[in-house]
């Protein structure tokens, strides 16, 4: 037990020296996740009537937690694999791709 104490504690402190852009971008994950449990629990216990509209929402929060963390795989400066992407492009390409997505998923809908 004092091991998992030890490895929660070094993650809390590595995690304080995070910047706070990319500490709101790990706040948005959460959200994202939790959405697609959201819909994912409310098939399970009401059911799949009309399910291109689940697959439709649970993929298109998947999607965007996928888009999400290479927004923050981007934004993140100890990052230096991409150093020559400014945090405006890496914003600029994640509403793009973003913007693709939702209309994917609006027309399957349907």
């Amino acid at each position: 037990m004092s091991t998992a104490t030890e490895i929660f504690s070094a993650f809390a402190a590595e995690y304080r020296k995070t910047p706070t852009r990319v500490k709101i971008i790990d706040a948005f994950l959460i959200y994202a996740l939790a959405t697609a449990g959201v819909q994912f629990g409310y098939v399970l216990l009401v059911g799949s009537f009309p399910f291109n509209a689940f697959l439709a929402g649970f993929l298109c929060s998947l999607g965007f937690f996928a888009l999400t963390v290479c927004l923050r795989l981007q934004a993140d400066p100890s990052n230096k694999d991409f150093g020559g992407i400014s945090p405006e492009r890496a914003f600029a390409d994640y509403v793009l791709a973003n913007l693709v997505l939702f209309l994917v998923v609006w027309n399957y809908i349907g």
